[in-house]
């Protein structure tokens, strides 16, 4: 069986690594890959199909899948699905997990995510959205006057930014710069040119991945994974800019069954009858992004994929086919499907290149002392690496997540720390909070 996964990041190489575990028959293809994926057993990279976004790199994308003979298709990245790939794959007949286009606004737009919360009742912070610099600023300072003492406003630019399009600004100075920088000056491009301003709110960040199975005119279901924590922050502490994510831990040790109730009842059942009446055709995986205060979950935001680096935490817990649950949520048996989960924890820091987020080195040789690796159990998730020699060289920001499976949580973060020690690469960092 021919699998094509689409992505380069630390996501599509665990999920490349889940799926070869499952089945020794597989063989994945990713689009474009890395430096991990390239030399996964039985995983063939193929750079050649690395436009997913624009016609005619989707189109060359089907061609390859077609002459393959490609069974099922899984999309990593968001903009490959705002792009309307999954329309594309499967006005031609193919197998393919992931949203429509009309579905992908969810994560695509945050004003239309917002709209969609607010009609269908899903819990989530207060919010306003401004196309024009000038109302926008009067509102912050409007809002900023009545809120004078301690408080804080969150900046979301309207489109998919990478991680870095969302400022929790500490005051009317910083919210300022953030609408003059997305706004204004156009850092981000049509992304920013429209903005999200939401009140802030107070509590623990939990994420909850979820499979999801709704078509048009069908009953839907929503089948939602442990929890999980990102790390967002770039330094230690939480200090610092937004990042894509600095490190992730599953389950989220603090995610009480209370919680979880609460969850499915203010959140993912008023989505999923938002799905289903919107005629939304969303067949594949979903992020929760929530804010949990006393057990009272808050809806932060929508992702309409396998979010990283949580997939990196949650793969190694992951007691079930990953292929057989992408085939049931493509043909309508995701609600006998069992969701099993080993015990323990997982750890999975990320290691990052010298200037993260900023500009950053690459070309440096990756080195991994293999013995005391090996020692920790660990696995190793590369994203922003290439392979040339039967070597490793860094070739982005985040260069790679070590996952680490431990009887608790303590357990898990002394072997990933132990294992990230017994990696190198010049300048070289990362968090060493995570978990």
């Amino acid at each position: 069986m021919n699998i094509l996964i689409i992505g380069s990041g630390g996501r599509e190489h665990a999920l490349a690594w889940k799926i070869r575990q499952s089945s020794a028959s597989v063989k994945v293809y990713v689009a474009p890959g890395n430096g991990g994926t390239a030399e996964e057993p039985n995983c063939e990279n193929i750079p050649a199909c690395a436009d997913t976004v624009s016609a005619d790199g989707q189109e060359a994308l089907l061609a390859f899948a077609r002459r393959e003979e490609i069974r099922l298709t899984i999309v990593g990245p968001e903009a490959s699905l705002a792009a309307g790939i999954v329309d594309r794959f499967r006005a031609s007949g193919m197998a393919i997990v992931g949203p429509d286009k009309a579905a992908a606004r969810l994560e695509a737009s945050k004003s239309f995510a917002k709209s969609f919360m607010e009609k269908y009742g899903v819990r989530s912070a207060q919010s306003r959205t401004f196309s024009d610099y000038g109302e926008a600023l009067r509102y912050t300072a409007e809002y900023f006057r009545r809120y004078p003492a301690g408080t804080s406003l969150v900046v979301k630019a309207d489109g998919l930014a990478a991680g870095k399009g969302v400022v929790v600004a500490k005051g009317a100075d910083e919210a300022v710069s953030a609408l003059g920088f997305f706004m204004r000056d156009g850092s981000l491009g049509e992304s920013g040119k429209r903005v999200v301003l939401e009140d802030f709110l107070p509590g623990r960040e939990v994420s909850v991945l979820a499979a999801v199975s709704a078509a048009p005119g069908k009953p839907g279901i929503i089948a939602p994974f442990i929890s999980a924590r990102d790390h967002k922050r770039r330094f230690d502490g939480d200090q610092g800019p937004n990042t894509g994510g600095m490190g992730a831990i599953a389950p989220a040790p603090d995610f009480s069954e209370s919680a979880r109730q609460d969850f499915k009842t203010a959140i993912l059942e008023p989505t999923l009858r938002g799905m289903e009446q919107e005629g939304l055709d969303y067949r594949g995986f979903i992020f929760f992004g929530l804010m949990v205060n006393h057990d009272r979950c808050y809806l932060l935001e929508y992702n309409v994929r396998l979010g990283d680096p949580e997939t990196q935490s949650l793969v190694p817990l992951m007691d079930f086919d990953i292929t057989e649950l992408c085939s049931r949520l493509l043909n309508g048996g995701l609600k006998d499907f069992p969701l099993a989960w080993k015990r323990g924890a997982v750890c999975a820091p990320a290691a990052v290149a010298a200037g993260y987020p900023g500009n950053c080195r690459r070309g440096d040789e990756i080195t991994i002392r293999s013995q005391e690796f090996a020692q920790t159990g660990a696995l190793i998730f590369f994203a922003g690496a290439e392979s040339a020699g039967g070597k490793r060289y860094t070739a982005g920001g985040r260069v790679l997540t070590v996952s680490a499976l431990g009887a608790d949580p303590r357990d898990a973060k002394e072997r990933a720390y132990k294992a990230l020690r017994s990696i190198s690469f010049e300048g070289m960092d990362y968090r060493k909070d995570i978990g």
